[in-house]
């Protein structure tokens, strides 16, 4: 059975998506001290989290952050702030989608259950196929990492995406709609924008791993990987 932990101080609505969710056949638990979200999640070990931006104590995103420190699991943000940099600053914060309200439940459960078949069940995949080993990089789709000689770091589901089609097609340039049709074909933001976050998160863990400037920009195509570490 599937954990979802709902971090959310709107106590009626708490209750409804408890009982929709759990209509699904989810195991749920509420946030109960908003200063201590971190450590409920640590002691839940949900399989994926519901989120609100306006919280008491610390923001949404400065729990997310604190999440993704210990997990790599999907992260939803549910929230009545419907401006782009909201969404923005959640997808910079580790956040994997971004639902306004009023929201319809259908549309809640139905994104659930995208990001739990993306991150555990059948779009996850299965088998040796799972890794991609390129110069000696290898990421690691199931495990959500990158590891280089004795180097190893965690990713986020969207990052693995973003690397896994860049390192399948190695020193190949990758569209940028080709990226944004492979990662967010059923989730509600896919501008420019979102991509140019992410690819620069991707960036970020290259370099963590002494890589730079192996990710290209290629003006008006879109993006390629070029193998520099194995020089």
């Amino acid at each position: 059975m599937f954990k979802i932990f709902i971090v959310e101080d709107d106590k009626p609505l708490v209750e409804l998506l408890e009982q929709y969710l759990q209509r699904f056949g989810y195991d749920t638990l509420a946030a109960s001290d908003f200063s201590e979200v971190k450590t409920e999640f640590e002691r839940y070990a949900p399989h994926l989290v519901l989120l609100d931006v306006n919280l008491p104590k610390y923001d949404g995103y400065y729990w997310c952050r604190q999440i993704r420190n210990l997990s790599t699991c999907p992260i939803v943000f549910l929230s009545a702030r419907e401006g782009k940099m909201d969404q923005v600053m959640a997808l910079e914060n580790g956040a994997d989608d971004y639902i306004t309200k009023p929201f319809d439940y259908d549309i809640v459960i139905a994104k659930i259950k995208s990001q739990l078949r993306r991150a555990y069940g059948t779009y996850a995949g299965s088998g040796d196929d799972r890794t991609v080993t390129v110069a000696g990089l290898r990421l690691d789709r199931d495990r959500l990492s990158l590891s280089l000689r004795d180097q190893r770091i965690e990713l986020s589901l969207t990052e693995v995406k973003i690397l896994d089609e860049l390192m399948s097609k190695i020193e190949q340039v990758v569209s940028r709609d080709r990226l944004l049709e492979k990662i967010w074909d059923d989730q509600a933001f896919v501008d420019d924008n979102t991509l140019n976050v992410y690819v620069t998160r991707v960036r970020k863990k290259l370099s963590a791993l002494g890589i730079d400037n192996a990710l290209q920009t290629v003006r008006g195509q879109g993006y390629r990987l070029v193998p520099l570490w194995g020089e």
